[in-house]
């Protein structure tokens, strides 16, 4: 049930408090702003009465207040999302139109992104920073050792970094040894690599490594592999 409320508010300008006037700059912005409907019968109306900058005199004003039902099930106005990305969804929206299905505008730093269609990437259950630290690692282990023992998974996913250093390696030019420095941890093992691949793999064109399938890990059944270099 809707309660009228009346606020009144005067002040007197005396020469004592003259000094002391109101800003009504500031009053007016921390006024409420009206809410999308109104009615009379749903919403209460309050008058607020401000004094002015001269003397006595004040001035009215109404604001309508809806109850809380009714701003329950008034529906957001949603802004304009993705016009940028499609120029045919400005036709549809309006300042005014409000539609469920539509995105609202969301200004939190985010990003988005379109589907991973086609992107076979081998997630290794883990986040981005790690699967590439990984990924090094076993790179630099397996061009140490020469062969190394790891899941099926992992042995798939390091194959083509390894092959691309051994490639790397091939051309040895200064720019070519900065980029697998900047991949592979030991310095010494690229270093090495740049003076020995020319000569092993310098008439083979790619298929550096070798997969061969072994027994499951014992524990979690997880299947294992040896990944060596050919």
């Amino acid at each position: 049930m809707a309660v009228a409320v009346a606020v009144a508010v005067a002040v007197d300008a005396s020469p004592s408090t003259s000094s002391h006037r109101w800003n009504m700059a500031s009053l007016r912005s921390y006024l409420p702003s009206p809410p999308y409907s109104s009615s009379s019968s749903t919403s209460a109306a309050a008058t607020i009465r401000l004094p002015s900058s001269s003397g006595r005199q004040c001035f009215h004003k109404s604001i309508s207040f809806s109850s809380p039902r009714r701003q329950q099930r008034q529906q957001p106005i949603l802004t304009r999302s993705f016009t940028v990305l499609n120029p045919l969804l400005s036709l549809c929206f309006s300042d005014n139109v409000t539609c469920g299905h539509v995105f609202p505008d969301v200004d939190n730093g985010s990003r988005f992104f379109a589907m991973r269609h086609g992107k076979r990437v081998p997630k290794l259950n883990r986040p981005p920073d790690q699967r590439r630290a990984l990924l090094r690692c076993l790179t630099t282990q397996l061009l140490k050792h020469g062969r190394i023992k790891t899941t099926r998974a992992r042995a798939s996913a390091v194959r083509k970094y390894v092959d691309k250093m051994i490639t790397l390696a091939k051309d040895g030019s200064l720019h070519k040894r900065r980029q697998a420095l900047g991949f592979i941890y030991e310095k010494q093992i690229v270093h090495a690599l740049f003076a020995e691949v020319p000569d092993r793999y310098g008439e083979r064109n790619g298929g550096y490594t070798r997969i061969i399938r072994t027994l499951p890990r014992r524990g979690d059944n997880a299947p294992m592999a040896y990944i060596e270099l050919v």
